[in-house]
Protein backbone atom coordinates (compact mmCIF):
# COMPACT_ATOMS: atom_id res chain seq x y z
CA UNK A 1 0.00 0.00 0.00
CA UNK A 2 1.50 3.11 -0.73
CA UNK A 3 0.24 6.12 1.37
CA UNK A 4 1.87 8.79 -0.40
CA UNK A 5 2.48 9.47 -3.76
CA UNK A 6 5.05 12.34 -5.17
CA UNK A 7 4.30 11.76 -9.18
CA UNK A 8 4.54 15.75 -9.97
CA UNK A 9 6.94 16.42 -12.85
CA UNK A 10 10.58 17.39 -11.64
CA UNK A 11 10.97 21.24 -11.99
CA UNK A 12 14.34 22.16 -13.51
CA UNK A 13 16.63 25.02 -11.77
CA UNK A 14 20.16 26.23 -12.46
CA UNK A 15 22.98 26.64 -10.40
CA UNK A 16 21.68 30.85 -10.17
CA UNK A 17 17.72 30.04 -9.42
CA UNK A 18 18.93 27.04 -7.05
CA UNK A 19 21.18 29.62 -5.05
CA UNK A 20 18.56 31.74 -4.77
CA UNK A 21 16.00 29.33 -3.18
CA UNK A 22 18.91 28.26 -0.54
CA UNK A 23 19.45 31.98 0.28
CA UNK A 24 15.40 32.50 0.61
CA UNK A 25 15.85 29.35 3.03
CA UNK A 26 18.76 30.67 4.86
CA UNK A 27 17.31 34.21 5.70
CA UNK A 28 14.17 32.62 6.61
CA UNK A 29 15.56 29.99 9.57
CA UNK A 30 17.86 33.16 10.55
CA UNK A 31 15.13 34.60 11.73
CA UNK A 32 14.46 32.39 14.22
CA UNK A 33 17.75 31.54 15.04
CA UNK A 34 19.78 34.48 15.75
CA UNK A 35 23.53 35.07 15.34
CA UNK A 36 24.43 31.26 13.95
CA UNK A 37 24.33 31.55 9.71
CA UNK A 38 26.89 28.99 9.92
CA UNK A 39 25.11 26.36 11.08
CA UNK A 40 22.20 27.63 9.47
CA UNK A 41 23.89 27.18 6.23
CA UNK A 42 25.26 23.50 7.33
CA UNK A 43 21.75 22.90 7.90
CA UNK A 44 20.39 23.83 4.62
CA UNK A 45 23.42 22.09 2.22
CA UNK A 46 22.29 19.18 4.68
CA UNK A 47 18.84 18.77 2.92
CA UNK A 48 19.81 20.10 -0.35
CA UNK A 49 22.40 17.04 -0.25
CA UNK A 50 19.74 14.95 0.57
CA UNK A 51 21.07 13.41 3.76
CA UNK A 52 19.86 14.01 7.55
CA UNK A 53 20.79 16.29 10.13
CA UNK A 54 22.13 15.42 13.65
CA UNK A 55 22.36 18.64 16.13
CA UNK A 56 23.96 17.78 19.40
CA UNK A 57 24.89 20.21 22.05
CA UNK A 58 23.81 21.14 25.70
CA UNK A 59 19.96 22.23 26.32
CA UNK A 60 18.55 25.52 25.34
CA UNK A 61 21.04 26.91 22.61
CA UNK A 62 18.62 26.72 19.79
CA UNK A 63 18.52 23.30 18.34
CA UNK A 64 14.92 22.18 18.52
CA UNK A 65 14.66 26.45 17.10
CA UNK A 66 16.77 25.62 14.04
CA UNK A 67 14.92 22.15 13.77
CA UNK A 68 11.30 23.91 13.36
CA UNK A 69 12.80 26.40 11.53
CA UNK A 70 13.66 24.28 8.73
CA UNK A 71 10.31 22.50 9.21
CA UNK A 72 8.64 25.89 8.16
CA UNK A 73 10.70 26.80 5.59
CA UNK A 74 9.72 23.53 3.22
CA UNK A 75 5.82 24.07 2.95
CA UNK A 76 5.26 20.12 3.45
CA UNK A 77 3.62 17.89 5.83
CA UNK A 78 6.10 17.88 9.43
CA UNK A 79 6.22 16.10 12.53
CA UNK A 80 8.16 16.32 15.67
CA UNK A 81 8.68 13.19 17.74
CA UNK A 82 9.79 13.89 21.43
CA UNK A 83 11.73 10.33 21.57
CA UNK A 84 11.44 9.61 25.36
CA UNK A 85 12.54 6.29 27.59
CA UNK A 86 9.81 4.80 27.07
CA UNK A 87 8.54 5.51 23.42
CA UNK A 88 8.31 2.35 21.39
CA UNK A 89 9.11 1.82 17.40
CA UNK A 90 5.64 1.37 16.75
CA UNK A 91 5.05 4.83 17.93
CA UNK A 92 7.30 5.94 15.83
CA UNK A 93 7.11 3.99 12.47
CA UNK A 94 3.22 3.16 12.71
CA UNK A 95 1.53 -0.26 13.05
CA UNK A 96 -0.99 -2.03 11.72
CA UNK A 97 -4.12 -2.70 13.32
CA UNK A 98 -6.97 -5.09 12.87
CA UNK A 99 -9.68 -3.75 9.68
CA UNK A 100 -13.25 -2.94 11.39
CA UNK A 101 -16.16 -2.01 9.12
CA UNK A 102 -19.37 -1.50 10.22
CA UNK A 103 -18.60 -2.53 14.18
CA UNK A 104 -17.16 -5.77 13.02
CA UNK A 105 -13.46 -7.26 12.29
CA UNK A 106 -12.77 -8.07 8.51
CA UNK A 107 -9.85 -10.39 9.64
CA UNK A 108 -7.19 -8.31 7.52
CA UNK A 109 -4.87 -5.77 8.89
CA UNK A 110 -4.59 -1.63 8.26
CA UNK A 111 -1.36 0.14 8.49
CA UNK A 112 -1.90 3.60 10.64
CA UNK A 113 1.30 5.14 9.85
CA UNK A 114 3.43 6.92 12.69
CA UNK A 115 4.84 10.57 12.33
CA UNK A 116 8.03 9.69 10.06
CA UNK A 117 5.20 9.54 7.45
CA UNK A 118 6.23 13.36 6.90
CA UNK A 119 8.35 15.43 4.73
CA UNK A 120 9.95 16.53 7.38
CA UNK A 121 10.34 15.08 11.03
CA UNK A 122 11.64 16.43 13.93
CA UNK A 123 13.81 13.54 16.48
CA UNK A 124 13.48 15.87 19.55
CA UNK A 125 16.59 14.21 21.97
CA UNK A 126 16.57 11.34 20.19
CA UNK A 127 19.72 9.46 22.21
CA UNK A 128 16.76 9.75 25.07
CA UNK A 129 15.07 6.88 23.74
CA UNK A 130 16.04 3.15 24.14
CA UNK A 131 18.81 1.60 21.26
CA UNK A 132 15.61 -0.52 19.99
CA UNK A 133 13.77 2.37 19.30
CA UNK A 134 16.59 4.73 18.26
CA UNK A 135 17.55 1.69 15.39
CA UNK A 136 13.53 2.23 14.12
CA UNK A 137 14.98 4.90 12.15
CA UNK A 138 17.61 3.44 10.52
CA UNK A 139 15.87 1.65 7.75
CA UNK A 140 13.59 4.82 6.82
CA UNK A 141 16.64 7.24 6.69
CA UNK A 142 18.65 5.02 4.89
CA UNK A 143 15.78 3.60 2.27
CA UNK A 144 13.15 6.17 2.28
CA UNK A 145 10.89 3.57 3.57
CA UNK A 146 9.01 1.48 5.95
CA UNK A 147 8.70 -2.27 6.76
CA UNK A 148 5.80 -3.59 9.44
CA UNK A 149 4.59 -7.20 9.18
CA UNK A 150 6.67 -8.03 5.98
CA UNK A 151 5.04 -4.65 3.92
CA UNK A 152 7.23 -2.37 2.93
CA UNK A 153 5.83 1.18 3.13
CA UNK A 154 7.19 4.31 1.29
CA UNK A 155 7.74 7.82 2.48
CA UNK A 156 7.08 11.02 1.07
CA UNK A 157 9.97 12.47 -0.75
CA UNK A 158 11.96 14.53 0.18
CA UNK A 159 11.89 12.36 3.92
CA UNK A 160 14.58 14.66 6.06
CA UNK A 161 14.94 13.91 9.61
CA UNK A 162 16.68 16.58 11.96
CA UNK A 163 17.61 14.61 15.50
CA UNK A 164 18.55 16.68 18.00
CA UNK A 165 20.50 15.33 21.24
CA UNK A 166 22.30 16.48 24.34
CA UNK A 167 25.84 15.38 24.76
CA UNK A 168 25.83 11.79 25.98
CA UNK A 169 27.45 12.41 29.74
CA UNK A 170 23.98 14.05 30.49
CA UNK A 171 21.76 11.76 32.61
CA UNK A 172 19.00 9.61 31.10
CA UNK A 173 20.84 9.14 27.37
CA UNK A 174 21.75 6.45 25.30
CA UNK A 175 25.12 6.78 22.91
CA UNK A 176 23.93 6.68 19.10
CA UNK A 177 25.02 3.28 17.37
CA UNK A 178 27.38 3.94 14.82
CA UNK A 179 25.20 2.66 12.34
CA UNK A 180 22.75 5.04 13.32
CA UNK A 181 25.11 7.52 13.43
CA UNK A 182 26.53 7.09 9.70
CA UNK A 183 23.19 7.68 8.39
CA UNK A 184 23.08 11.40 9.28
CA UNK A 185 24.57 13.54 6.78
CA UNK A 186 26.29 16.57 8.88
CA UNK A 187 26.09 16.15 13.13
CA UNK A 188 26.58 20.34 13.99
CA UNK A 189 26.84 21.98 17.44
CA UNK A 190 25.46 25.34 17.52
CA UNK A 191 27.20 26.63 20.57
CA UNK A 192 26.77 29.25 22.75
CA UNK A 193 25.80 33.08 20.86
CA UNK A 194 27.89 36.00 21.08
CA UNK A 195 27.02 38.60 23.63
CA UNK A 196 26.02 40.85 21.31
CA UNK A 197 23.33 37.98 19.83
CA UNK A 198 22.89 36.94 22.54
CA UNK A 199 21.03 39.94 23.64
CA UNK A 200 19.11 40.12 20.84
CA UNK A 201 17.81 37.46 21.71
CA UNK A 202 16.92 38.57 25.30
CA UNK A 203 15.28 41.69 23.72
CA UNK A 204 13.29 40.25 20.78
CA UNK A 205 12.55 36.20 21.86
CA UNK A 206 12.94 35.39 18.03
CA UNK A 207 11.97 31.68 19.31
CA UNK A 208 8.06 32.92 20.82
CA UNK A 209 8.00 35.94 18.38
CA UNK A 210 9.08 35.02 14.90
CA UNK A 211 9.16 31.18 14.64
CA UNK A 212 5.49 30.63 15.11
CA UNK A 213 4.95 33.19 11.47
CA UNK A 214 7.80 32.02 9.82
CA UNK A 215 6.23 31.37 6.16
CA UNK A 216 7.14 28.44 4.05
CA UNK A 217 9.44 29.59 1.20
CA UNK A 218 10.39 26.57 -0.67
CA UNK A 219 7.73 23.60 -1.71
CA UNK A 220 8.76 19.67 -1.49
CA UNK A 221 9.27 19.83 -5.43
CA UNK A 222 11.39 22.40 -5.33
CA UNK A 223 13.44 20.84 -3.10
CA UNK A 224 13.93 17.51 -5.05
CA UNK A 225 14.66 19.92 -8.00
CA UNK A 226 17.50 21.59 -5.80
CA UNK A 227 18.94 17.84 -5.39
CA UNK A 228 19.04 17.14 -8.97
CA UNK A 229 20.66 20.43 -9.76
CA UNK A 230 23.02 19.56 -7.02
CA UNK A 231 23.87 15.71 -8.15
CA UNK A 232 24.71 17.55 -11.45
CA UNK A 233 27.01 19.14 -9.79
CA UNK A 234 30.87 18.58 -11.99
CA UNK A 235 33.33 16.90 -9.30
CA UNK A 236 36.53 17.04 -11.38
CA UNK A 237 39.04 13.87 -10.80
CA UNK A 238 41.69 15.80 -9.46
CA UNK A 239 39.14 16.49 -6.39
CA UNK A 240 37.83 12.73 -6.57
CA UNK A 241 41.57 12.34 -5.77
CA UNK A 242 41.81 15.19 -2.62
CA UNK A 243 38.63 13.63 -1.41
CA UNK A 244 40.22 10.49 -0.70
CA UNK A 245 42.98 11.08 0.25
CA UNK A 246 41.56 13.00 3.32
CA UNK A 247 39.46 10.00 3.73
CA UNK A 248 42.71 7.89 3.60
CA UNK A 249 44.46 9.54 5.94
CA UNK A 250 41.59 8.91 8.79
CA UNK A 251 42.51 5.30 8.06
CA UNK A 252 45.96 5.64 8.60
CA UNK A 253 45.92 8.26 11.38
CA UNK A 254 47.39 6.44 14.93
CA UNK A 255 44.47 7.71 17.10
CA UNK A 256 41.67 6.71 14.83
CA UNK A 257 40.64 3.40 15.51
CA UNK A 258 37.71 2.85 13.07
CA UNK A 259 38.21 5.68 9.36
CA UNK A 260 36.07 6.92 7.57
CA UNK A 261 34.12 4.52 5.20
CA UNK A 262 33.42 4.70 1.42
CA UNK A 263 29.61 5.97 2.10
CA UNK A 264 31.19 8.54 4.29
CA UNK A 265 33.35 9.93 0.98
CA UNK A 266 30.27 9.59 -0.89
CA UNK A 267 28.43 12.04 1.66
CA UNK A 268 31.34 14.18 1.46
CA UNK A 269 31.06 14.57 -2.64
CA UNK A 270 27.31 14.97 -1.77
CA UNK A 271 28.00 17.99 0.69
CA UNK A 272 30.41 19.80 -1.73
CA UNK A 273 28.14 19.72 -4.38
CA UNK A 274 25.61 21.15 -2.63
CA UNK A 275 27.50 23.77 -1.48
CA UNK A 276 29.06 24.17 -4.72
CA UNK A 277 25.46 24.60 -5.66
CA UNK A 278 24.19 26.84 -2.92
CA UNK A 279 27.21 28.89 -4.11
CA UNK A 280 25.43 29.32 -7.94
CA UNK A 281 28.29 27.07 -9.41
CA UNK A 282 27.92 24.27 -10.99
CA UNK A 283 31.24 22.85 -10.24
CA UNK A 284 33.48 21.60 -6.84
CA UNK A 285 36.16 23.68 -6.01
CA UNK A 286 38.80 22.08 -3.32
CA UNK A 287 37.35 24.99 -0.59
CA UNK A 288 34.18 23.17 -1.21
CA UNK A 289 35.18 19.60 0.47
CA UNK A 290 37.88 21.66 2.78
CA UNK A 291 34.83 23.59 4.51
CA UNK A 292 32.78 20.64 4.71
CA UNK A 293 34.97 17.48 5.99
CA UNK A 294 35.05 17.85 9.89
CA UNK A 295 31.18 18.34 10.14
CA UNK A 296 30.48 15.16 7.69
CA UNK A 297 32.94 13.57 8.70
CA UNK A 298 34.19 13.60 12.28
CA UNK A 299 31.08 12.04 13.77
CA UNK A 300 31.55 8.80 11.58
CA UNK A 301 34.87 8.24 12.72
CA UNK A 302 35.93 5.91 16.07
CA UNK A 303 38.57 7.88 17.67
CA UNK A 304 40.57 7.52 21.12
CA UNK A 305 39.75 10.09 23.41
CA UNK A 306 42.98 12.20 24.41
CA UNK A 307 41.34 15.40 25.14
CA UNK A 308 39.15 16.77 27.86
CA UNK A 309 35.99 17.34 25.54
CA UNK A 310 35.77 13.47 24.34
CA UNK A 311 35.77 11.47 21.29
CA UNK A 312 33.70 13.64 19.36
CA UNK A 313 35.74 16.71 20.09
CA UNK A 314 38.96 15.13 19.23
CA UNK A 315 37.38 13.24 16.08
CA UNK A 316 36.98 17.36 15.09
CA UNK A 317 40.12 17.76 16.37
CA UNK A 318 41.98 14.97 13.72
CA UNK A 319 39.49 16.29 10.98
CA UNK A 320 41.19 19.71 11.00
CA UNK A 321 44.22 18.40 11.31
CA UNK A 322 44.25 16.14 8.15
CA UNK A 323 42.57 19.11 6.07
CA UNK A 324 45.46 21.16 7.24
CA UNK A 325 47.89 18.63 6.04
CA UNK A 326 46.24 16.90 3.22
CA UNK A 327 47.96 18.87 -0.10
CA UNK A 328 45.15 20.43 -2.26
CA UNK A 329 44.69 20.05 -5.92
CA UNK A 330 46.32 22.91 -7.94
Amino acid sequence: MRLFVDDAPAETLNPSQAAELGAAMRSNCERALRGKPQVVERAVESLVAGGHLLLEDVPGVGKTTLAAALARTVAGRFRRVQFTSDLLPSDVIGTAMPEVVEGRPTGSLVFHPGPLFAHVVLADEINRASPKTQSALLEAMAEGRVTVDGEAHALPRPFFVVATQNPIEHAGTHALPESQLDRFHMRLSIGYPSGEDEAAVLRDDPSARDLPSLPAVVTPEQVLAMRTAASRVKVDDALIAYLLALVGETREHEAVRVGASTRAALALRHAAQAHALMDARDFVIPEDVQSLAVDVLSHRLVAESRSHGGAAEEARWILQEIVDRVPVPL
